[in-house]
């Protein structure tokens, strides 16, 4: 028997928690979502997922930063793919890459809003080398 592998997606925008949540149970993850990072937090204290989609911005613009955080505080390990429209709505960007910004970004990977399918999918394999 095959141990589906577990994702935690947690933004704010419905419309984007379904399509991702859609997205993944279509190729064979185990998918739980939350509408906050504080949600999301409460999720993560009685549950430990093998992978965390979250949203950069939510009930304060840098909700996303704190929850990552405070994920690798609980999970050091654990893998989190960051999902932004910052780059869209301000032309700024991040990139989780060089050692400077990942030693307080915490995210492993950051995509830019809309993100396509292909590349959500190849990051999540990717980060849980499967």
């Amino acid at each position: 028997m095959t141990v589906l592998k577990k994702v935690l997606v947690v933004d704010d925008d419905p419309d984007i928690l379904d399509q991702v949540e859609m997205v993944l149970k279509a190729n064979g993850y185990d998918v739980a979502t939350a509408n906050s990072a504080a949600n999301g937090e409460e999720f993560l204290i009685s549950t430990q997922p093998d992978i965390v989609i979250l949203d950069l911005m939510m009930e304060q613009m840098d909700s996303g930063f704190v929850l990552c955080h405070q994920i690798k505080k609980m999970y050091p390990n654990m893998p989190i793919i960051m999902l932004t429209a910052v780059r869209s709505s301000t032309g700024l960007g991040f990139d989780a890459k060089s050692p400077e910004a990942k030693s307080w970004i915490k995210a492993d990977c950051i995509l830019d809003k809309p993100v396509r399918t292909e590349e959500l999918l190849n990051s999540v394999r990717k980060l849980l080398q499967v």
